[in-house]
């Protein structure tokens, strides 16, 4: 029985999202594994913000931090 754990940050992610998330990584796991779905347990963790930080920064200041993207033409 596959258990996955999936981490986000509490953005707004929607419940449509997250079901798109859940049937995914289900999917994924009997495509390359051949996992049973319906043994298959997905969870999401929404995390704050101000609990989650990369490369020693808090979320947002290293947000900040990364340069401007371009927009696509």
């Amino acid at each position: 029985m596959p258990y996955v754990n999936i981490r986000i940050t509490r953005e707004g992610a929607t419940a449509e999202q997250k079901a798109a998330l859940i049937g995914g990584v289900t999917e994924l796991l009997h495509n390359v594994l051949g996992k049973n779905p319906a043994t298959t347990v997905v969870n999401i963790d929404e995390v704050d913000l101000e609990n989650w930080g990369i490369g020693g920064l808090p979320v947002l200041d290293y947000r900040a931090a990364q340069p401007v993207k371009e927009p696509e033409r």
